[in-house]
């Protein structure tokens, strides 16, 4: 037998190829291939074709890209118009079989691709009525490079490709569709042309109609029918399909809730390079469930995520490393994830990298680049931005200080943040930048107050005791400290504890400035602690203690006050501190 299909093959080249093809539908590649190669090297297309794939898909021959890629591209040549269709795949993501042209709206390309070529190839199989090549020219046409884009033709190019049947001429037209219009008509049109490529198995397909039910554009919301979609692309590998699934799996979106499978679908849209994924995988982590956090793991997708590109993720790694959670606490290395987190427009990765640099950490050009970034999103309109923006022209971080621009750019914020009409209020009350106006200045931190912002409330306050831009009222300035003391706010519990100390219009009350006192001073007040050491050196509500007054005068002076001093020198010796001598056995 195989000296005749030997005699075949040299005698006539178009009987080998049918012999061969025969053989192949056999599933004899390694007899077919001979034959194949016969009529191939008498330049017959359709065996050029046939050579190539066979080294291409191993079929016969050891398999080989290039072998593959040289074949294919004589018999497009040649004119052959599955091969000029492969080609164009080949060209575009180097897929290994022509049978995969789901790739053309794949979220990964495995090569570098060639444009040029690719057009020139696609566009001859075009023209010739192949339908899959009409589908990868509409493509061309809108993803390719900017030179050669034409939306218009892409989209006819796609109807026609659509209308033959072909799954990615309806993915394409369907995108298309989408792209031009957004009526209801375009939308439903939209959905059919998704539902036609889905019916053919398409995980990009199958993805974009599980959006569309989802979010009920073009047809009713339905999220149980959206979460089955999305199972299907998430099992054919489409990465952002598995993110989807595996949040409603989490979220009981459509479906049982399910936290281990639903976390599962995340590792693999991860590990499949999805930034966002990852992401949500290190949030998992940092909360855990009911276990406790594990944040080592956390920033091993943290850094994943972050250098995949995504701000967020690479903020959360920047706050472990200032925190030392889950790696080596390191300033400088958090100040990198956060630098690369605010270049991609986090403003709060800014914020935190312009705190950083207030302390010396940072690179050299940080301050500079801190102050472009706060400019930029101040000139849009950003509160945030202007407020961060008149910070650093106070502080002359990264520009040259500027107290009249400065204040300008407080005074923009101030429109809307509670913490830029308090430094607003502050430099109006000391004439920094602005010409001095206590009544506005106590106008403003009132606006502040009311937002419950403690500084603001004390500030206020204060006004209001002195009677500073306005009338005094002592009752009413008792009730911003107290708000503000509940936050924590040691100067507001030092304030309570001179109002009730008396001769501010306001009855006498020892024990609760006793208990002001003594709450501010625990928070490090060192007026608070020289105050609680002499109430309790005087003895004012109880017994005198010399000994722990002595303690808190000490801080006090360890604190700078000054005063404290001559009060430690009047205590009686016998309330210094001794350690008891050790007793030693005689020798």
């Amino acid at each position: 037998m195989l000296v005749f299909d030997r005699l075949i093959g040299l005698a006539a080249p178009q009987a080998a190829l049918r012999r061969a093809v025969r053989l192949s539908d056999r599933g004899k590649a390694a007899e077919a291939f001979p034959l194949f190669t016969r009529s191939a090297q008498k330049g017959i297309a359709e065996a050029e074709y046939r050579v190539a794939r066979c080294y291409l898909e191993g079929a016969g021959v050891p398999p080989s890209r290039s072998e593959g890629t040289r074949w294919l591209e004589r018999a497009a040549t040649h004119g052959h118009v599955e091969a000029q269709t492969q080609l164009c795949a080949l060209c575009i993501h180097g897929l290994s079989d022509g049978a995969k042209n789901d790739g053309l709206f794949a979220e990964n390309d495995l090569t570098e691709p060639d444009f040029e070529a690719a057009v020139k190839w696609a566009r001859q199989a075009a023209e010739a009525g192949a339908p899959k090549a009409q589908a990868m020219l509409g493509y061309i046409l809108t993803y390719g490079p900017e030179a050669m884009r034409d939306l218009e033709a892409a989209h006819q190019w796609y109807e026609r490709s659509a209308a033959a049947g072909c799954p990615e001429g309806s993915l394409g037209y369907a995108l298309s569709v989408g792209q031009r219009t957004n009526d209801e008509p375009s939308r439903q049109q939209m959905v059919h042309h998704l539902r036609r490529a889905t019916e053919a198995g398409l995980p990009t397909a199958i993805y974009l109609l599980a959006v569309l039910t989802e979010q009920g554009i073009g047809v009713a919301p339905d999220p149980a029918v959206a979460a089955q979609l999305y199972r299907r692309a998430a099992e054919r590998g489409h990465r952002s399909a598995q993110l989807r699934w595996g949040l409603a799996l989490l979220e009981g979106r459509g479906v049982e809730p399910d936290q281990v499978a639903g976390e599962s679908w995340l590792r693999r849209a991860a590990l499949a390079g999805d930034a966002e994924a990852a992401a949500l995988v290190g949030d998992l982590y940092v909360r855990n469930g009911q276990l406790p956090p594990n944040y080592t793991e956390a920033a091993g997708w943290y850094r994943r995520s972050a250098e995949a590109g995504h701000a967020a993720a690479a903020r959360a790694l920047g706050s472990l490393y200032l925190t030392g959670a889950g790696v080596t606490q390191d300033a400088e290395e958090a100040a990198r994830w956060l630098r690369i987190s605010g270049e991609a427009g986090d403003q709060v990765s800014q914020a935190d990298l312009a705190n950083l640099v207030l302390k010396g950490v940072g690179g050299a050009e940080d301050p500079a680049r801190i102050a472009r970034w706060f400019e930029q999103s101040a000139a849009s309109g950003d509160l945030v931005a202007a407020f961060n923006l008149g910070l650093c022209l106070d502080k002359g971080i990264g520009v040259e200080r500027d107290e009249q621009q400065a204040a300008d750019w407080l005074r923009r914020a101030a429109e809307g943040m509670a913490e830029a009409q308090y430094m607003y209020g502050q430099m109006l009350a000391a004439g920094r930048g602005v010409a001095a106006d206590l009544e506005e200045a106590r106008s403003w931190f009132s606006r502040a107050a009311e937002e419950n912002l403690p500084d603001a409330q004390v500030a206020l306050a204060e006004m209001m005791v002195n009677g500073r831009g306005g009338s005094r009222d002592p009752a009413r300035a008792l009730k911003l400290f107290e708000a503000a003391a509940a936050q924590g706010h040691s100067g507001a519990m030092f304030a309570l504890g001179a109002l009730y100390a008396g001769g501010h219009d306001l009855p006498e009350d020892r024990p609760s400035a006793q208990h002001w006192f003594r709450a501010a001073a625990e928070r490090g007040h060192g007026q608070a602690q020289l105050m609680l050491g002499r109430y309790l050196a005087a003895g004012v509500v109880e017994t005198p203690n010399p000994v722990e007054a002595r303690e808190w005068l000490e801080q006090a002076v360890a604190q700078g006050i000054a005063e404290a001093q001559s009060d430690l020198a009047a205590l009686p010796a016998s309330s210094q501190s001794h350690q008891p001598l050790e007793q030693t056995a005689p020798g």
